[in-house]
């Protein structure tokens, strides 16, 4: 079966090379320049798979086929062996997703398409450079299990019961919700959801649950549940106001260079001053990951405004210079 895949994927690229040409081919003039053992049904069969499922703009008519489009192209991958290209370039990436669920069904799904692969395929030697490397973001540990069951409840509509440790506590506790939505955030798994102890909708960390059980009990999700109401794509999932925080911050001349270079968020207004620093504004109902970023920046950036961002700063940094006085000689 692994090799007939590789066949029907190595004839189709052969039709797509001749198509590319722009000249009109009838069936059995393709038959016979990709191998001559092919029947003209079986190209036709071909051509039919790249229109309907590849998109392929092929036109037909009385003298044959051809591509209408003269820039398109099958996307195909060169190399000696499918499985190099799984090694050469898949598992680099997917150090992203080490210690997590998804690297196991990631490697699978690239294995299905290595072995779908021709004996020689194409690719972008870029990415076959041995000086490059891929630095993941620290993940949390999630349990297989856990991983699948949320998904199955989240799917089919249906009740999560599990336990759960909030940041601040040092033991579990019992909570029951209708998940909505799950989300991503630099590779850490996070379920979104109401709450039925709490009665409002809160967001869960895959990381801080166990033992989670699928409950008989049906929901249907809120036609006004928005995701952008509880997270903010560009900032993070830290549950906040809904209503949108304007900040005002100023970048110290010394990262001048890293701020200007690099996009904040979509809606940002940046401006690089003549003393070098850079002033920053944008919207985001993120306050807790805000905090976070600014307190990582330290002294290089400035809260101008809202005025209770600049308290709760001051208060952090009130509480981080009580922590080191403490060791003080």
């Amino acid at each position: 079966m692994e090799r007939q895949i590789k066949v029907n994927n190595w004839r189709i690229i052969k039709i797509d090379e001749l198509l590319q040409t722009g000249r009109w081919y009838t069936a059995k003039e393709i038959a016979q320049a990709v191998d001559g053992s092919y029947s003209s049904r079986t190209i036709q069969r071909d051509l039919e798979y790249m229109r309907d499922t590849m998109n392929a703009p092929i036109e037909s008519g009385s003298q044959g086929y051809r591509y209408y489009e003269k820039n398109f192209f099958i996307k195909s991958i060169p190399l000696t062996e499918g499985e190099v290209f799984s090694v050469a370039v898949l598992n680099p990436l997917l150090e992203q997703y080490r210690n997590t669920p998804i690297e196991n069904q990631l490697r699978s799904v690239f294995q299905k398409i290595t072995n779908s692969l021709p004996e020689k395929v194409t690719i972008d030697t870029t990415f076959l450079n041995p000086k490059i490397t891929f630095i993941p973001d620290i993940k949390e540990k999630i349990n297989q299990e856990l991983f699948n069951t949320v998904f199955d409840a989240m799917k089919n509509c249906q009740s999560l019961k599990f336990d759960y440790r909030p940041l601040q506590k040092s033991s579990f506790m019992e909570r029951t919700i209708d998940p909505y939505h799950a989300v991503c955030q630099k590779g850490n798994w996070y379920v979104i959801g109401k709450c039925h102890d709490k009665g409002d909708v809160r967001i869960f960390s895959f990381g801080r649950m166990k033992n989670a059980v699928i409950k008989g009990t049906k929901f249907n999700v809120p036609k006004d549940f928005n995701t952008s109401d509880f997270f903010d794509s560009e900032m993070g999932v830290w549950l906040s106001d809904r209503t949108p925080l304007e900040v005002e911050l100023l970048f110290d001349k010394e990262i001048g260079t890293y701020v200007t270079t690099r996009i904040w968020h979509s809606e940002q207004i940046m401006q690089e001053l003549k003393d070098g620093s850079v002033y920053l504004k944008f919207k985001t109902t993120q306050k807790k990951e805000l905090i976070r970023f600014i307190l990582g920046q330290g002294h290089t950036v400035k809260v101008l405004s809202p005025q209770e961002l600049v308290e709760e700063i001051k208060v952090e940094l009130k509480k981080t210079e009580e922590l080191y006085k403490e060791i003080e000689t």
